[in-house]
């Protein structure tokens, strides 16, 4: 019998409406649960430290990735055009330097975004984890 691919959701889908402005928190964890109800097996991602936080009963592994800025940045710079975030990709290159900026302060940012609140949930994660350092690591996923 072949193993059900995962679902997979980004965190951006149930995070924000109408472009910059976050949803309830509480609507975006239901959306979290339903998905995650609706799905088998399913890998959730995002940087969104509240949503994940409240879903981690749920997890049986917590994968971290981890590459450094200076990747994030490069990962930034070479991205294709996301239709579902962005009306075109002029649009999404309009935004590229506030977004380089949002993740140059990743090391120092305090706020759910930031490495330290990243690395509090991912230490007190209790069952199976892995920390992925480099871009190379990803295919173990």
């Amino acid at each position: 019998m072949s193993k059900q691919a995962a679902a997979r959701l980004s965190l951006d889908e149930v995070a924000f409406q109408d472009g910059a402005e976050r949803r309830p928190l509480s609507d975006s964890i239901a959306d979290v649960r339903r998905f995650m109800a609706d799905n088998e097996s399913w890998i959730i991602e995002g940087c969104y430290a509240d949503i994940i936080e409240a879903i981690l009963g749920n997890c049986e592994e917590l994968i971290f990735l981890n590459p450094g800025v200076d990747v994030c940045i490069a990962h930034c710079r070479a991205r294709p055009w996301e239709p579902e975030k962005f009306s075109s990709k002029e649009e999404q290159d309009d935004n590229l330097e506030n977004l380089i900026e949002w993740v140059a302060a990743y090391e120092s940012r305090a706020d759910e975004y930031g490495l330290s609140r990243h690395r509090e949930i991912y230490d007190a994660f209790p069952r199976k984890k892995r920390e992925l350092n480099h871009p190379n690591e990803y295919a173990s996923i």
